[in-house]
């Protein structure tokens, strides 16, 4: 317990779980576009899904990992459209 209190302390945080289960859910469909994509020979569904598994590294924010993420898999769904 006082070696969470030290890292606290230095500034880390662990994160939540309601993070946690949005970057392994956005990463795991992050997967799913990318392999398609590569697949199918899509580079639009291809980039989109590379940057689904990529962007939770780079974001803090639960409310922002979220929003991104509906962004990105709105994207997905724009480029099956457009094929």
């Amino acid at each position: 317990m006082d070696s969470i209190q030290q890292l606290q302390a230095m500034g880390l945080e662990l994160p939540s779980p309601a993070y946690l289960f949005g970057a392994l859910m956005f990463g795991l469909i992050g997967l799913l576009a990318f392999r398609h994509g590569r697949r199918q020979q899509q580079p639009r569904r291809l980039y989109l899904g590379l940057a689904l598994m990529l962007y939770p590294y780079l974001v803090s924010s639960t409310v922002l990992l979220y929003l991104l993420g509906a962004l990105m898999c709105g994207g997905l769904y724009w480029a099956g459209e457009q094929t």
